[in-house]
């Protein structure tokens, strides 16, 4: 289901979290640790393939906490050395069957501006029970930046590599939204959002790998060595990961409610003028208008309430 609302005056969207996690939640207020789960709908953090700078496995050895960076208190990846040594970070998304189309998993994140020759960073989007180890970049999509091509990300998926014209500086001096929509169960579009400058935002459509479903995001850091765990120019900083459903938008046109969401296969509305218990919701009888992408239909107003909801047929 993908979210629900009442009639009023006015307009509104609803959009529900199927997860949500925050390095500010509870569960990390003394540390980060591999095997915690705060929030909902995600698996417990892994940091396993994490090595040390005699490319030791150290897994917990190179995770901490911060509340330096500009994005927050965050979960904070860092290395030993500029020369060896990977640190990383990883879970499952909503068990195994992964992210849905029609949902969208955004993560906040501030990168490090600052890293050797040939080191770099990337989030793996990728169907596995665990962490991609470095080496392994099976990834359904991929999104990196490594000095030795230059300090611009990149995105890897089923048609090759494209360079974004986005850079480290762009997105590491006040953090970076990053929001990737399942439009069909192998195609995707994706917003990266700079924190301090959205109007510089780019967004990318396109045709994932087969490492399907996607039910795993790693996060790698290839990196300067850490002076600590503040360091804002080599480490690589995570605030917060969610996974919200397709947004039901509602508008009331005279006698009418007209509701409308982003044309995803599968989805279909239903309403009720009672939550319950029990709610008895039904398939609306009004099909829906294609208008640019997005479908339309306009409910006569009926009653003093009425509720809407979208649900993915299974």
């Amino acid at each position: 289901m993908a979210g629900a609302t009442t009639l009023f005056g006015g307009g509104a969207s609803a959009q529900n979290f199927i997860a949500a996690d925050y390095a500010t939640n509870s569960t990390y207020s003394a540390s980060w640790s591999a095997g915690q789960n705060g929030g909902y709908g995600f698996g417990p953090w892994s940091f396993d393939g994490t090595e040390d700078q005699n490319n030791v496995l150290d897994p917990g050895g190179q995770q901490t906490l911060s509340s330096a960076a500009a994005v927050g208190k965050s979960w904070t990846l860092f290395n030993l050395s500029s020369t060896g040594g990977i640190s990383i970070a990883g879970r499952s998304i909503n068990g195994t069957n992964g992210l849905q189309p029609g949902q969208t998993f955004e993560t906040v994140i501030q990168n490090p501006t600052s890293y050797a020759y040939y080191r770099g960073f990337d989030i793996l989007f990728a169907n596995s029970p665990t962490n991609l180890p470095a080496g392994d970049n099976t990834a359904a999509l991929r999104m990196l930046v490594f000095n030795y091509y230059s300090t611009h990300w990149k995105a890897v998926d089923n048609t090759g590599s494209t360079v974004i014209p986005l850079s480290t500086t762009d997105t590491g001096t006040a953090g970076l939204k990053f929001d990737l929509t399942l439009l069909t169960t192998n195609t995707y579009s994706f917003t990266m959002t700079p924190l301090g400058n959205s109007a510089s935002a780019y967004s990318q459509t396109g045709t994932l790998r087969a490492s399907l479903p996607i039910n795993q995001v790693t996060y790698r850091l290839w990196g300067n060595q850490s002076t600590g765990p503040n360091d804002t120019a080599d480490n690589f900083f995570i605030s917060s990961m969610t996974v919200q459903g397709l947004p039901l938008n509602i508008q009331i046109a005279g006698k009418n409610a007209v509701l409308s969401w982003l044309n995803i296969p599968g989805y279909y509305l239903e309403s009720t003028t009672n939550l319950g218990p029990p709610a008895n919701w039904s398939s609306n009888s009004i099909p829906p208008v294609l208008i640019n992408g997005e479908n339309f239909v306009t409910n006569p107003i009926a009653g003093h309430q009425q509720f809407f909801q979208l649900r993915l047929q299974q």
